[in-house]
């Protein structure tokens, strides 16, 4: 098991990683931050909306299922959003480097990320 500090700082060894945060969506407010290349206060608490947003949008359609994850592609840069399963209202949320990111092996960094986090 692993420290919120320790599992964001493992997401930043992934090929491309900017910056990484553990956030409240109940709250908007970021539980842990590493990196650099934005504001992730901000960002923490704008992708708190999307996450809320989509929730809503499942169950309005009534899809009875579970966010994998919500990838954000920009023309420079990947956005992440990985609910942890494991603890309600919680997700991580990873940039990337568009040029210098594998996306598969970032998804795969933010689910072993995910299983590692010790609350």
């Amino acid at each position: 098991m692993a420290t919120v500090n320790e599992s964001l700082k493992d997401l930043l060894h992934v090929d491309g990683a900017l910056c990484a945060a553990l956030v409240d969506s109940n709250s908007g407010m970021m539980l842990g931050g590493a990196g650099s290349g934005l504001d992730l206060e901000l960002a923490a608490a704008g992708n708190t909306e999307v996450v809320r947003s989509k929730l809503k949008t499942m169950k309005s359609l009534g899809l009875a299922d579970n966010i994998e994850d919500i990838l954000i592609t920009l023309g420079k840069q990947y956005h992440v959003i990985r609910p942890v399963a494991a603890k309600a209202g919680i997700f991580i949320y990873l940039v990337l480097d568009r040029s210098k990111a594998n996306l598969a092996m970032a998804r795969r960094a933010c689910q072993d990320s995910e299983a590692s986090l010790a609350f």
